[in-house]
């Protein structure tokens, strides 16, 4: 396994249209082991694969619940509720954005062995899932935040200051 480099905002692998994964193969094994390792490494959640500059239909997500994801060919095929909260991305590092997602999500999709899976998520796996599928079409979350995206820094100075001003 090895850490790859994430791609980031500006480089134009991230807005093409990913194609589907038609077989397994030993190269896209390791792609997957790679994007663990990666994700993990850098502290996320999930990571799709033109992230790290591979424009397959491949996504893995871990929200911390045991129960690490491999979505290969993903396709949301129901969706409702709604939430709207703060996302932040390994390609747009230090920055933050209110995106709308549904509340809850399922999702169809092939496992690492090209099994067909349907995955039901709600909260932040709900948002995990749609913030890696979009990655697939080319969209990041600052395409779709409510009022742009904003420094994560500048959020926790406001923070410091709350807490001076109520101390």
């Amino acid at each position: 396994m090895a850490i790859r480099n994430i791609r980031v905002d500006g480089d134009e692998v991230l807005r093409k249209k990913c194609k589907p994964v038609e077989k397994m193969t030993e190269r896209l094994s390791t792609l997957i082991d790679d994007m663990f390792e990666t994700m993990y490494e850098a502290n996320g959640v999930g990571l799709a694969a033109p992230q790290v500059g591979v424009l397959r239909r491949i996504v893995v997500i871990d929200v911390m619940d045991d129960n690490p994801l491999v979505l290969i060919n993903p396709e949301i095929v129901e969706q409702d509720g709604e939430q709207i909260g703060p996302e932040g991305c390994l390609s747009l590092p230090g920055l933050q954005g209110d995106v709308a997602r549904p509340n809850h999500v399922v999702c169809k999709a092939l496992d690492r062995d090209m099994n067909p899976i349907t995955v039901e998520g709600e909260e932040l796996l709900a948002r995990a899932i749609c913030h890696e599928l979009d990655h697939l079409d080319g969209i990041l979350y600052k395409d779709l935040a409510i009022d742009g995206v904003y420094k994560v820094e500048a959020v926790e100075e406001e923070f410091e200051e709350i807490e001076e001003e109520e101390e």
